[in-house]
């Protein structure tokens, strides 16, 4: 079954930067929409951002103007670039991929991003 392996989490003060990467096993296509969640102790998981094959984007609303989210479908790759981090994005971020017509999305184990004050 296809996978996904995200790496780039880390520990970053307040203000710095970090940009996420996720690399899925098998190909991506252009009906195929890749996105990030994250997951804080204790916390619902919520959507981050989400990418359409036509680049087509959705961010959650304590993401906009901050992160961007973009995909490489010749790489198989999805990326999260997350500018001025606030303490409050501390999470686990999860890579998803949503493929047309399947009932059930692919998860990554996820990366931890650490904001520190």
């Amino acid at each position: 079954q296809v996978q996904l392996v995200e790496s780039g989490g880390g520990l970053v003060q307040a203000g710095g930067s970090l940009r996420l990467s996720c690399v899925v096993s098998a190909s991506i296509f252009r009906f195929d929409v890749l996105g990030w969640y994250r997951q804080a102790p204790g916390k619902q998981r919520e959507l981050v951002a989400t990418i359409t094959g036509g680049g087509i984007t959705n961010y959650a609303e304590s993401a906009k103007g901050r992160f961007t989210i973009s995909r490489d479908n010749a790489k198989n790759t999805v990326a999260l670039q997350m500018n001025s981090l606030k303490p409050e994005d501390t999470a686990v971020y999860y890579c998803n991929l949503h493929k047309l017509g399947r009932a059930n999305d692919v998860w990554g184990q996820g990366t931890q991003v650490t904001v520190s004050s």
